[in-house]
């Protein structure tokens, strides 16, 4: 690895971080995140092979360690959530203005709302089928007491509800710009079905982790 050859801390954290994907391992490893196939799918632009590699540099840093089933952040890589977020927050403040086309994924998107699916409050399953028009792509949520799972085929269970939206605007949802009733009454995106799905959904469904982060940078 190549260094700055400068005495200063700041020099060696960049050392550990400024790698291409780094971070964002870090931060998929902060929301959730412990194994290496669940952190591959959050990072698709990211090779397995460049993956495995970013997950030994941050082992030998001692940010990072094995465990029976994955990996996990050590404390010196826990410590690191107010740097990461505070990231997030700068962008969302000063580097986050209207998507480009490149940056808006489906299947991501699926992957990331699934992962934040609160299925406490879901007393049986409940299957929504999300239609995303601009992009003629169909997923199934198949949410279920304890357990949510994103399907990319029919699960080949009945269906509960409907919802349907073009991509960014499942996107400004899951930033937290706009919240689902809110959209459903504007018409912006439609949600049809079972009347305890409907009820059920906009608090089953949690926003994204820096969501909060781009409403107070919006409001400002």
């Amino acid at each position: 690895m190549r260094t700055y050859a400068q005495y200063c801390p700041m020099v060696r954290a960049v050392e550990v971080l400024g790698d291409r994907w780094t971070l964002l391992i870090v931060r998929d490893m902060l929301i959730g995140a412990t194994r290496f196939n669940e952190i591959s799918r959050g990072l698709p632009g990211l090779s397995r092979a460049l993956l495995s590699r970013r997950l030994r540099q941050l082992a030998n840093a001692g940010l990072v360690e094995r465990t029976e089933d994955g990996y996990a952040l050590t404390r010196a890589g826990k410590d690191l959530r107010p740097l990461v977020f505070g990231l997030a927050d700068w962008g969302a403040r000063y580097a986050f203005g209207e998507p480009r086309p490149e940056e808006l994924d489906p299947e991501l998107l699926m992957w990331w709302m699934h992962g934040r699916v609160d299925s406490s409050g879901i007393a049986k399953r409940a299957v929504i089928q999300v239609e995303i028009a601009d992009r003629r792509r169909t997923y199934w949520l198949v949410l279920e007491p304890g357990d949510a799972s994103v399907c990319h085929t029919d699960p080949g269970f009945d269906i509960d509800a409907v919802l349907s939206a073009d991509l960014a605007t499942l996107y400004r949802m899951w930033l937290g710009e706009l919240e689902l009733l809110d959209a459903v009454r504007a018409g912006t995106i439609e949600l049809t079905g079972a009347r305890w799905v409907v009820r059920g959904l906009p608090g089953w469904m949690r926003a994204s982790p820096v969501a909060d982060t781009v409403r107070a940078a919006r409001r400002g």
